[in-house]
């Protein structure tokens, strides 16, 4: 019976190697219907698939441990020895550092005292001897005497509080040489600790055998199993021999499944379900086993394996509840297709995707995204700094405040209820990452304490913003810890150096060690020691620059004030030549204003996504009027209609013709930042020169606006 079993086992096996043989390792729906379970395997039951499951792991991990690199206990022990004094040095570092900052801390608390404390006293204590002065009957006296004494108690509480402080900042003073030198022998040592730690890690002599690829599909077909366990494997496998099939299909592609764990693995490690939708998707799509594509297949796979909640506006109560992954993927492949994303998008790795497609938004707005911000805002999809590329939305059309989020449409999404009502932190580095996916561009949470702010990838590595910087955070990825999720993007960069990273973490996982993903996250055991501070050797051979934040102290405020210059276009004659047709109608393009001439920051120039240029309002462009000076061959009334993409509602243009006293308004259609026209209104023209001015009025708070043109047709 052992013997029939075994070639049972052999003849399987063979079936695999020839479907793989004639159809390749990527899925495909002639290869998937080609391949059917044997009749005795179609009613396996539960536990005999997870006994079988159960049975290749413990295999893999028995073949493994016999074929890690062997490490002599004393040279394990002289590492991990090292590790826990660099641990040290650097908790003495970081101590001594604190304690060095006694003078700061205690001049900031002395400014304190006599600024906000006994200044606001002094304030407080004059504005209560005017009202006394002016009172007119007792109870106001009484009140106004009441107030006084209030404050003069404060006065003298600050006053003792002041004096303690100047006596802490004395000392604090009087110990700072002592601190200082304290602190720069800690750092010393802490930088000889990283030297004998480095130092250890070389002695070792593991890196040429990490280097090494020869154990990779046995060790990715054990991080698949391991990840997933069996149990959860075979309750997958059992719901039909489709899903059955699918399973097999993929312990038998080694270059997927390695793919996958280099990524990451499936989200909750449900592979399963990730391989499910690759299949899905590689059965929908020729071009997606493939180049960048196939990547982003394997990416939408592994952070979908968990159905996404998907993000409705309110009203549309029919809407699916579940982001689609096959759809996610197709809109991505569409839009990279059609050349609406970021032009290295190409270049992404299969990790970099899954921060693309994770979003909770349905594929319509991000659809909607990429478009608003070529007709309303395509200056910041244009310009050259990739640190602001797309994001630099939240700084100029998402006002800070929560004052109008009561007037959210519910037949808006969340993103479109933003960009037309604003929002404090939360909802500003929601809307940045938002774009930032829309456009391809991988984003992450980076939340501090208080605070939300995002990460996102660029050329020169990955950055913060409308945060502080790298370090005062963290992030909701298994690294949790802002430095040590920019430690591991950095590595990444170098691919085959990162895998020794990851092959180091994977024979960890062979024996049985608790993970630790980051040098800041935890004490590791010996391989996943290895695996960081290898890591942080590629880091360091990369002269990878760490980027500083940017927009940080826009977090809780708003740009206004023009700190961050859009970046004009040049406006030739040919944008600005008005058209007269045949029938008399007038065509005065936006940016043929004859006030302003240029671009001033209130007013921008831009390329316009409609062809030649188009004219943006700012939110800080109140005041600023916009003139137009043209001839008309015949007097008489025209209608007048402005082609113009809005982020907001409550917007009016206020004109007037020829220095007229009586005006004219035009109500701003609210477009979601798409193109649409305002309603006519009726004008009186002379005959030869004109000049109609215009002016934003708001009902509500100042918002942007975009116009490509004004259109004048004749009454008749």
């Amino acid at each position: 019976m052992p013997l029939i079993s075994s070639l049972f086992r052999a003849s399987c096996a063979l079936q695999h190697l020839l479907l793989i043989v004639l159809f390749g390792s990527c899925c495909t729906t002639s290869a998937f219907a080609a391949y059917r379970l044997p009749p005795q395997q179609q009613g396996q039951g539960q536990q005999d698939l997870e006994s079988e499951y159960q049975q290749q792991l413990e295999a893999l991990r028995a073949e493994l441990q016999r074929a890690m690199p062997a490490v002599s206990d004393r040279k394990k022990a002289a590492f991990l020895k090292a590790i826990a004094a660099e641990k040290e040095a650097e908790a003495a570092s970081k101590a001594a550092q604190q304690s060095n900052g006694k003078v700061a801390t205690a001049e900031a608390l002395v400014g304190h005292a006599k600024g906000k404390w006994i200044g606001g006293a002094d304030r407080g204590i004059q504005k209560a001897k005017a009202q006394l002065e002016s009172a007119s009957t007792a109870e106001e006296r009484t009140a106004a005497l009441k107030e006084l004494v209030k404050w003069q108690d404060n006065r003298k509480e600050g006053m003792k509080a002041l004096k303690e402080r100047q006596a802490a900042l004395v000392k604090a003073k009087r110990e700072q040489p002592k601190l200082k030198r304290a602190a720069k022998a800690a750092a010393s040592a802490l930088k000889k600790a990283e030297a004998r730690a480095a130092r250890a890690l070389n002695g070792l002599g593991l890196r040429t055998k990490l280097a090494q690829d020869t154990l990779d599909a046995r060790l990715a077909k054990f991080i698949v199993l391991s990840e997933s366990t069996p149990q959860k494997l075979a309750a997958f496998a059992r719901q039909g021999s489709a899903q059955r099939q699918l399973v097999d299909r993929l312990l038998a592609d080694s270059d997927l499944m390695l793919q996958m764990v280099v990524a990451d693995g499936a989200k909750d490690a449900a592979y399963g379900r990730a391989m499910e939708i690759y299949t899905q998707i590689q059965s929908l799509s020729k071009r997606a086993h493939e180049g960048p594509l196939q990547r982003l297949a394997v990416a939408v796979a592994l952070e979908h394996a968990v159905a996404i909640s998907q993000r409705n506006p309110v009203a549309a109560s029919d809407a699916p509840a579940t982001i689609d992954p096959v759809a996610r993927y197709k809109h991505y492949e569409e839009a990279f297709l059609t050349g609406e994303l970021d032009p290295c998008f190409g270049r992404l790795s299969g990790w970099d995707y899954r921060m693309v497609v994770d979003g909770s938004e349905p594929d319509e707005i991000l659809g909607w995204g990429r478009e608003m911000l070529q007709s309303y805002r395509p200056d910041h999809i244009y310009t050259k700094d990739y640190r602001w590329r797309y994001v630099a939305a939240v700084r100029t059309d998402i006002r800070y405040g929560s004052q109008d989020n009561k007037h959210d449409k519910p037949e808006l999404q969340f993103f479109q209820n933003i960009l037309m009502n604003g929002g404090v932190c939360g909802r500003r580095a929601f809307f940045g990452r938002f774009l930032l996916r829309a456009f391809g561009v991988p984003t992450t949470a980076r939340p501090q304490r208080g605070h939300a702010a995002l990460a996102h990838w660029t050329p020169d590595g990955w950055v913060v913003c409308l945060g502080a910087g790298w370090g005062g955070g963290w992030t909701k990825t298994r690294y949790r810890m802002d430095l040590d999720f920019l430690a591991t993007t950095q590595a990444r960069r170098d691919q085959a150096g990162y895998l020794q990273v990851k092959r180091a973490q994977w024979l960890g996982d062979v024996a049985k060690e608790k993970r630790v993903f980051g040098l800041l996250s935890g004490t590791p055991g010996f391989w996943y020691g290895v695996s960081l501070y290898r890591q942080r050797q590629i880091v360091a051979d990369s002269k990878a620059v760490t980027l500083e934040a940017v927009g940080t102290e826009l977090g809780e405020a708003e740009d206004l004030h023009g700190k961050y210059a859009a970046e004009a276009a040049e406006v030739t004659e040919s944008d600005r030549q008005i058209n007269v047709d045949s029938e008399g109608v007038i065509t005065i393009p936006a940016v043929a204003c004859s006030k302003p001439a240029k671009s001033n920051g209130k007013v921008i120039f831009m390329p316009s996504n409609l062809g030649g240029k188009q004219l943006h309002y700012g939110r800080n462009g109140r005041g600023q009027d916009i003139e137009y000076t043209f001839d008309v061959a015949t007097a008489g009334a025209y209608t007048l209609t402005a082609r113009v993409a809005s982020a907001s509602w409550q917007q009016h243009l206020e004109g007037s013709v020829n220095g007229a006293a009586q005006s004219f308004d035009i109500e701003l259609p609210h477009t979601v930042g798409l193109w649409g026209e305002s309603d006519p209104v009726q004008i009186e023209l002379i005959a030869g020169r004109n000049v109609i001015k215009f002016r934003h009025k708001s009902d509500g708070h100042a918002k942007g606006f975009s116009i490509k043109d004004f259109v004048l047709k004749p009454k008749s």
